[in-house]
């Protein structure tokens, strides 16, 4: 039976591009993934600068649509930024998975079908196993995915307090013009709502607040936005994703890196998900490389750091009583909203 290098347990961007990573490092591997085919994720589809130059050194070229900076807007009050690291992308997520896809089958990459539901490990490798009978064995591990079996069968996962608000996502394309070339962020009274320009002629659409948020209702509270809607018809289901947070109390056991949402997720309020979670992989093979994968800790801090930072800042304000005050806030102080824009797209 064939022995990798390295395992991959979960096949989105994040556990992809730690594969194409893998094979660009000279090493062999093989994603394990129970679903077929492109697969879609409930997101706001924005790709920040930072993530383009990771996507282009794994031989990734997302066209997409070009996004120059954010806006945040509440009521009478605004406030914008562009983005002075480069230009981002506004991509679809079908779209994105596909050419990770493409270019994990044109290096070499295995995929395998299946649920992984154990994993041993000795001092030589571990040994994945699924229960259609399905065995992978590999050197290493590497896991993604927001809720994560993997990091709950290591014990990495943390309990979040049940006095903590849990958020969740939803999200709708629409087939309408986009009107501006900005991230649109807008803030009503519990929730959020990002406006992401994808194509020419489509923008997404992602609501994120508590788990009773009503996603028509969220945009009808809006009357810019509702008025921008009007007639536009649906290009895509309703999805949702959630809860967040998802915490881990460390991102490496013996041989297993947990990369991405598996990592530990605290929220999507920031936008910077898959660059972030770019990086990790792209860390977490170099330290499989130098076969000190205890090494990837501190390597996840580092990477890390100015989100986990920021995002917990964003979310504390948002679920305390200054969250209406925020947007007012920023308008008053462009400098510092820039500040922590540039933080996150770089």
């Amino acid at each position: 039976m064939t022995i990798y290098d390295v395992i991959v347990v979960g096949g989105g961007p994040v556990g992809m591009s730690a594969a194409i990573e893998a094979r660009l490092s000279g090493l062999s591997a093989v994603v394990v993934e129970p679903r077929s085919g492109v697969i879609d994720k409930a997101c706001g589809e924005g790709l920040m600068p930072g993530a383009i130059p990771l996507l282009n050194r794994l031989g990734v070229y997302p066209e997409g649509r070009d996004l120059l900076g954010v806006t945040y807007r509440s009521g009478k009050y605004s406030v914008s930024h562009r983005f002075s690291s480069g230009v981002g992308k506004g991509v679809r997520r079908t779209e994105l998975h596909g050419l990770l896809r493409s270019r994990s089958d044109e290096l070499g990459v295995v995929f395998v079908e299946a649920m992984v539901n154990s994993v041993t490990e000795d001092s030589k490798g571990i040994v994945a196993s699924s229960s259609n009978g399905v065995t992978v064995l590999g050197r290493y591990l590497i896991a993604d995915g927001l809720h994560s079996n993997i990091a709950k069968a290591a014990g990495l996962v943390k309990n979040v307090p049940a006095r903590r608000a849990k958020r969740f996502g939803i999200r709708q394309h629409f087939q309408v013009a986009p009107w501006s070339e900005f991230i649109e962020v807008f803030y009503t009274k519990t929730a959020e709502v990002y406006i992401t320009p994808v194509s020419d002629t489509q923008v997404g659409v992602a609501v994120l607040g508590p788990r009773s948020t009503d996603f028509d209702q969220t945009i009808g509270s809006i009357p810019e936005l509702s008025n921008r809607l009007m007639g536009a018809e649906p290009s895509s289901q309703r999805s949702g994703a959630g809860s967040f947070p998802q915490l881990t109390v460390a991102r490496t056991k013996g041989r297993i890196l947990l990369v991405g949402d598996a990592s530990g997720y605290v929220d999507a309020i920031t936008g910077e998900g898959l660059r972030l979670g770019f990086a990790q992989a792209k860390v977490a093979i170099e330290c499989i490389l130098a076969n000190k994968p205890a090494a990837y800790e501190r390597a996840w801090r580092r990477v890390s750091r100015d989100f986990r930072v920021l995002t917990q800042g964003l979310i504390s304000a948002a679920n305390s009583p200054i969250r209406m005050a925020i947007v007012p806030l920023a308008s008053k102080l462009p400098w510092v909203f820039g500040l922590v824009v540039n933080r996150l797209a770089r």
